[in-house]
């Protein structure tokens, strides 16, 4: 397994659309790591540019420290699973894992020996001699998977993996592909736009808008503390709630609408009179029961609806400030049209650059 840099790359189509813009990655060896964002942000291209299939227009991209920017995918060692699994209906599930083996001319006992742990690994042993096309979507992705293995690649890189899952198929193949990585030690990339799949998943994930990459860390570490707004926005089920604030001239953040005082933001955020963008993740609204002595905005809002998600319930309401999501335990009684107060502790607030949306402060994130 392979240590993998990409230094200032950057991809242009026609000499004139840029997809991925001077991007600085590293995946360390025996990391999965998840390039996330909407479609159309640059990280299929990535991949591709990673795993050979496409050119760099610009930067370089280092296996173990080897410049393999101009090397094919042959030259590579890339495997790659891909979310419509790309395998052979005629043969069996033994024979499709076999068959680089065989193309590479690697001897019966090897082939015997590396299939065999392969599908022991991803438990495919009692299905060996089975079709594939008359397997499931998740057992024909794991045998996808075992051939990607059995090649011995310096970097597996799985692209939409899942997408072609049911949602039970979803959760028990992540898990079990998460697993395997761990146990095994894979240095791996997953492209995907499902945030819930790459915070399953990955051990880090780096997320891209617009071909620029916009933050890289730990799942906890993207979820508290975001550096700008589109990825504070983009992570999470539920997204995070935003509101347009103002400084008074004393230094004193306020809201539209607010029911009572306002709030001294922490240092260094803002100047006297500036406006900015203020964030605040659905559960961490409180409704009604927070103390009168705890810091925190409280804002009137109408409720409107509500979204069932098991054993919680998301609000759906509307304030002076603009609308919001609260979670809840469910079952909540709120009828349409009843007016609640929702407070915005201090200590669960984000703050946000109205001008360029970057984070204003650094929020502490436990390890």
């Amino acid at each position: 397994m392979a240590d993998i840099r990409l230094q200032h790359v950057s991809k242009t189509y026609d000499g004139q659309t840029m997809a991925v813009r001077a991007m600085d990655l590293h995946c360390p060896q025996g990391e999965m790591l998840a390039l996330l964002g909407p479609s159309g942000c640059g990280k299929s291209s990535t991949l591709k540019m990673v795993a050979g299939i496409e050119s760099v227009s610009a930067g370089e991209i280092l296996f173990d420290g080897v410049d393999v920017t101009r090397r094919d995918s042959a030259g590579r060692n890339v495997a790659m699973v891909f979310e419509d699994y790309a395998l052979y209906p005629h043969m069996s599930v033994r024979e499709n894992i076999a068959f680089p083996l065989r193309v590479r001319g690697a001897s019966r006992a090897a082939i015997s020996k590396k299939v065999g742990d392969a599908m022991d690994l991803l438990g495919l042993a009692p299905m060996a001699d089975a079709a594939v096309h008359a397997l499931s979507g998740g057992a024909q992705q794991r045998v996808s998977i075992g051939r990607a293995l059995v090649r011995e690649p310096a970097l597996v890189m799985f692209d939409e993996p899942l997408s072609h899952l049911d949602a039970d198929q979803k959760v028990v193949l992540r898990t079990e592909i998460r697993r395997m990585q761990s146990t095994q030690g894979l240095t791996s990339m997953l492209v995907t736009h499902d945030q819930t799949e790459a915070m399953a998943m990955a051990d880090r994930i780096a997320v891209m808008n617009q071909g620029v990459l916009q933050q890289i860390g730990s799942p906890q570490a993207l979820y508290a503390q975001p550096a700008n707004r589109f990825v504070a926005g983009f992570i999470g089920d539920t997204p995070m709630n935003f509101f347009d604030a103002t400084l008074d001239m004393d230094g004193t953040l306020r809201l539209p609408g607010q029911q009572g005082g306002g709030l001294q933001p922490p240092w260094g955020v803002g100047r006297p009179g500036e406006s900015l963008v203020l964030g605040i993740r659905p559960e961490d609204v409180v409704l009604h029961s927070l103390p009168a002595h705890v810091p925190a905005l409280r804002l009137p809002a109408t409720f409107l609806d509500r979204e069932c998600s098991g054993e919680r319930d998301v609000l759906r309401l509307h304030s002076a400030a603009g609308s919001l999501h609260v979670e809840v335990a469910s079952p909540c009684s709120f009828a349409a049209g009843e007016t609640l107060v929702c407070c915005l502790p201090h200590d669960s607030l984000h703050y946000f650059s109205a001008h360029d949306g970057r984070a204003l402060c650094a929020r502490t994130v436990e390890p």
